[in-house]
């Protein structure tokens, strides 16, 4: 059977649940998960109608993104939330471009996955040792440089 016309007819059967591993949706037809369905741009309608003026929004909306993302970028040395920016500018993108939208959604999934993972009382306990071994190593080293030189800044504040 055609999907097409199942999708015409309605008839694509019973709505199914929606999970994370891309179910299909309610609102799905048959085969096509509700990620597919969001991909693409979510311009409005008029300005899809003319080829010319959608460029323009298509052009608009790259260099507001990539204005956003250099800003975060320059962030990354300095004081500010340079990766949330960079984010923030791949969001903007996302709006537009279905390349944004799959980066945003495999970077989404990753993080997820790592939150997971960090969850894991396995992990836990590992990070803890890892941080305690760090820490007792560092504070070794800082009671070496104070056995051996003493508590003397390097800098002179008396003068």
């Amino acid at each position: 059977m055609n999907a097409e016309s199942d999708e015409r007819d309605g008839g694509a059967g019973p709505a199914k649940p929606s999970s994370a591993t891309g179910d299909v949706t309610g609102e799905a037809t048959e085969g096509v998960t509700k990620e597919d369905r969001e991909l693409g741009s979510r311009a409005p309608g008029f300005i899809k109608a003319s080829r010319a003026l959608h460029l323009s929004w298509q052009v608009g909306v790259f260099l507001v993104g990539l204005a956003v993302v250099v800003a975060g970028i320059i962030m990354l040395p300095l004081p500010g939330p340079g990766w949330l920016v960079i984010f923030g500018g791949m969001a903007i993108w996302a709006t537009e471009f279905v390349w944004a939208q799959l980066v945003l959604r495999w970077t989404r999934r990753k993080v997820t996955e790592a939150a997971q993972r960090a969850l894991d009382p396995k992990v836990r306990r590992r990070n803890i040792i890892l941080t305690v071994t760090g820490l007792v190593i560092i504070a070794v080293l800082v009671g070496i440089y104070v056995w051996k030189f003493g508590v003397t800044m390097p800098w002179k504040i008396h003068e």
